[in-house]
């Protein structure tokens, strides 16, 4: 092992953990649920995107054993060599029953259905306008294009701010394709992004509107179907991400649009040209998940309702929430040892939230990010919010 490569990273790690921004992730001994154990011990678990408890529901489970005795275990190669699994295409068109479109394609998660979508529909006479707090899977995607993109020159707009966004339209006159994109929830505040507002200044600026649905898949809209049906916008948004791994309780993501961007990304798409397609299990046992989320309100309905006791218990305790209004519920802090020391105590106390800290949120903005999901108990959320209750009085949070 070269001794220079090993120094540089013990160096490196050792900064991280002075700067109490070192993660280090426990191990899950249990099924996807609110109440699991992690590391030997039983904790109500406040950190998971299983947004409808459908990551261990039987009739998911059930589709993916099937799947497995009829596929086998692996889909052998990528798409365009191997050829699409009847289980794929099967999957895609449940997709755009969803989502009312008529084209969806599956990569192997929402960051390559990002990283491959963003670079393959611009070029160096485009440019990308992009709000500041979006996930940092558009960030790359973006970087990863040949597109005009760079802060410093403007083409970043203020969080939510359409004055912002129009102003940076108005300069952007002089490229062939100008794209506005945006996360529909975001994943650090949970608030929702001004959908309508967007898609208008779009439609006045000859802009399109490419929306990332990571966090709203599930969440908002009929069925789950995200903010595009949240704000009634068919057929006005040009492309739509979602992931299958948060409230669909798999693994993957998807681009869902027309049949030429269907088409051009499975031509131009890298992540899809180059990876291995899913699973057919991990297929069928998504195709299950969705047919669920469009057949019984009930999932959805408890989540709602868990969320709403959750953030309004936080605030009458005293918790700066953060304006959220989805499940995604910060606890802000603000320090990062603070914060760290934040989630120790809450662990001591039977409740695992993570602390977010810098890279993922600026520094300074630390916060313990918390998920109230469909499958909590009220017993779950009583006992995590005695403990928030207890450790927040103990730190002069609350």
């Amino acid at each position: 092992m070269n001794p220079t490569l090993q120094s540089w990273l013990a160096e490196q790690l050792q900064t991280l953990k002075d700067q109490h921004l070192y993660k280090q992730p426990r191990i899950l001994e249990t099924p996807a649920g609110g109440s699991v154990v992690m590391n030997g011990k039983r904790v109500v678990n406040m950190s998971s995107n299983n947004y409808l408890g459908l990551a261990n529901h039987p009739k998911v489970r059930e589709a993916a054993v099937r799947a497995v005795e009829e596929w086998g275990v692996g889909a052998g190669a990528v798409r365009w060599i191997g050829g699409t699994m009847t289980v794929h295409d099967q999957l895609e068109q449940k997709i755009c029953e969803l989502k009312n479109v008529d084209a969806a394609l599956v990569f192997t998660s929402g960051f390559t259905a990002n990283s491959g979508c963003i670079p393959a529909v611009l070029t160096s006479d485009d440019v990308v306008i992009s709000d500041e707090l979006n996930h940092a899977s558009i960030i790359d995607g973006v970087r990863l294009s040949s597109a005009e993109y760079r802060k410093s020159e403007g083409w970043v707009y203020e969080h939510k701010n359409m004055n912002h966004l129009e102003e940076i339209l108005k300069r952007a006159a002089r490229f062939k394709k100008r794209m506005i994109i945006t996360d529909g929830v975001f994943s650090m505040d949970g608030d929702i992004a001004p959908l309508p507002d967007i898609v208008a200044l779009a439609e006045k600026y000859d802009a399109f509107v490419m929306v990332d649905d990571a966090h709203a898949s599930g969440v908002l809209g009929k069925c789950g179907a995200g903010t595009t049906s949240h704000f009634n916008l068919y057929g006005r948004v040009d492309i739509q991400l979602g992931t299958l791994s948060k409230a669909l309780g798999v693994v993957g993501g998807y681009i869902a649009g027309s049949k030429p961007l269907k088409e051009w990304l499975i031509n131009r798409g890298r992540p899809y040209l180059f990876s291995t397609a899913l699973p057919p299990c991990t297929a069928a046992a998504l195709i299950a998940a969705i047919e669920i989320m469009m057949t019984d309100p009930e999932p959805m309905r408890k989540l709602w309702d868990n969320a709403k006791w959750w953030k309004q218990e936080l605030k009458n305790s005293g918790f700066d929430t953060m304006g959220s209004e989805t499940p995604i519920t910060p606890v802000f802090v603000g320090d990062e040892a603070k914060s760290q020391q934040m989630e120790a105590m809450l662990w001591e106390e039977g409740v695992y939230a993570l602390s977010i800290t810098y890279p993922t949120v600026p520094r300074g903005k630390a916060r313990i990010r918390t998920m109230p999901s469909a499958a909590h108990t009220l017993g779950d959320l009583e006992a995590a919010l005695a403990a928030f209750k207890k450790v927040g009085s103990h730190l002069a949070l609350a």
